[in-house]
């Protein structure tokens, strides 16, 4: 018989998620099975796999020795075989100047534009992998725990947009940074240079459909067949003959939102190799030297909440700008101008 104690990082989920991810080589209709037959338990009683989970809590697995490792697949390999582990391979750590907020739950990260938030293939090296890393090294978690629960980011940025993720740290944490991303009530702003002059506000609706084979999107102004609605409010905060730099909210947030939309509607951002003017590019990296494209993601402004965020409800928090980013606009508008927007933005 084996016994796992519930941490707080197996806290909240049901039992059944918490087996699937430990048995993670069963058929769900096994554990089921198990289940019935009283071969798992919970707190010593009998269990239908429904149950939350709370810090504290026994499962009791009475499996054979043989059994328990046919069914379990490392997800990770175990401390002695550290040299193994893709976060402890001699890849790099998360830099520490790269953390905006820590606490128990949650991290909140500023991402520079070049690098993925996730890994798409088993060799990439993201901020998601760079995270686990820094939180071995500190010792915030430790390698068995990742058996149950990996910490990951809730968001993602392109890998050539920069600034603000959020990440879950712990399951509670996760779980309702998940929440205000799904209801909307976390608001995300962004910095970006845009082509062309914008001198009003704008609230805008279009709809976008995604081709997945060339990880590209469409956006028209009425609904397609599998579109999506998609909704984008734009500020300007300063502009000249030739560029409009804009704060972007955004209400949705489907993949390529606001590059496709402002495209759409004749501002593309600055940079943007996929959606942008190539003439308006190679004049824009000519006179700045920026490769990418100019998207930052640069404020999250928290919604009133309780439980485990309540320490951060309604607080805000800002990802500066590369210094590249900085330079290029205070050779437009002048430092003394791009610090009153600053200052503007934070009254």
């Amino acid at each position: 018989m084996k016994e796992i104690t519930v941490g707080s990082n197996e806290a909240g989920q049901r039992l059944t998620k918490l087996l699937e991810k430990l048995l993670n080589q069963a058929p769900k209709g096994f554990l089921y099975k198990m289940l019935r037959k009283k071969n798992i338990k919970l707190n010593d009683k009998r269990a239908d796999g429904g149950e939350i989970l709370q810090s504290g809590d026994r499962i009791q697995i009475y499996l054979s020795d043989d059994t328990f490792e046919k069914f379990h697949q490392d997800r990770y390999p175990e401390p002695h075989n550290l040299d193994k582990s893709p976060f402890r391979a001699g890849l790099p750590s998360l830099s520490a100047d790269r953390i905006l907020y820590q606490d128990d739950h949650i991290m909140i990260l500023n991402k520079p534009a070049g690098i993925l938030s996730q890994k798409a293939g088993p060799e990439d090296n993201s901020i998601n992998e760079q995270m686990i890393r820094y939180l071995l090294e500190q010792g915030s978690i430790q390698e068995e725990q990742l058996q149950t629960f990996t910490p990951s980011v809730c968001n993602r940025l392109d890998r050539n947009t920069s600034g603000i993720l959020l990440a879950g740290i712990s399951l509670a944490g996760s779980q309702e940074l998940s929440r205000m991303l799904r209801d909307r009530s976390l608001e995300k702003y962004y910095l970006t240079l845009a082509a062309g002059v914008m001198t009003e506000p704008m609230q805008a609706v279009a709809y976008l459909q995604k081709d997945p084979a060339k990880n590209q999107v469409q956006v028209s102004s009425h609904p397609i067949q599998g579109s999506d609605r998609i909704e984008t409010h734009y500020r300007p905060l300063q502009w000249n003959e030739s560029y409009t730099l804009l704060e972007v909210k955004l209400v949705t947030g489907k993949s390529h939102q606001i590059r496709a939309h402002l495209a759409y509607l004749g501002h593309p951002v600055l940079g943007d190799a996929r959606y942008g003017s190539r003439e308006q590019n190679l004049e824009f990296r000519r006179r700045f030297g920026i490769q990418n494209q100019f998207l930052h993601a640069y404020r999250v402004v928290f919604p009133m909440v309780k439980g485990p965020l309540s320490d951060i409800s309604g607080m805000e928090f800002r990802a500066p700008l590369s210094g590249k980013y900085r330079k290029a606009l205070e050779l437009l508008w002048g430092q003394n101008q791009i610090s009153r927007i600053e200052q503007r933005q934070s009254s």
